[in-house]
């Protein structure tokens, strides 16, 4: 009887994650479907003009589960806010229900920093 190897990781699909360069090399050669759902399937079909450069921003809000609808500092629901305030820091985008809010909240994060 001949002993049979199993990997049972592989067998259940528990692989390793893909690097971003490495799924984008697999779009590329043809390997993997461009995905509107990740970075670089938005990434590669907006490169192709498959879809708009809006479409291409909808679908990356979408994908990160509406962060961008809640105040960054309390988590307040932004949708009957009139007038939100949208601030970037460390080039990352960030919306609040007022001024104050987004000044406690930068004063918060460079407090984390030091």
């Amino acid at each position: 009887m001949t002993e049979e190897k199993i990997y049972a990781a592989k067998e259940q699909g528990i692989e390793k994650d893909e690097t971003s360069e490495e799924i984008s090399e697999d779009m590329e050669h043809g390997d993997k479907d461009e995905d509107v759902y990740s970075k670089e399937g938005r990434e590669k079909l907006e490169e192709d003009d498959e879809i708009e450069a809006w479409e291409e921003g909808f679908m990356e809000g979408a994908a990160q589960a509406g962060q961008l609808g809640k105040d960054a500092l309390t988590g307040e629901s932004l949708m009957d806010v009139e007038d939100v305030v949208e601030t970037e820091i460390d080039g990352k985008i960030y919306r609040f229900v007022s001024e104050e809010n987004a000044v406690k909240f930068r004063k918060k994060k460079q407090k984390a920093e030091e």
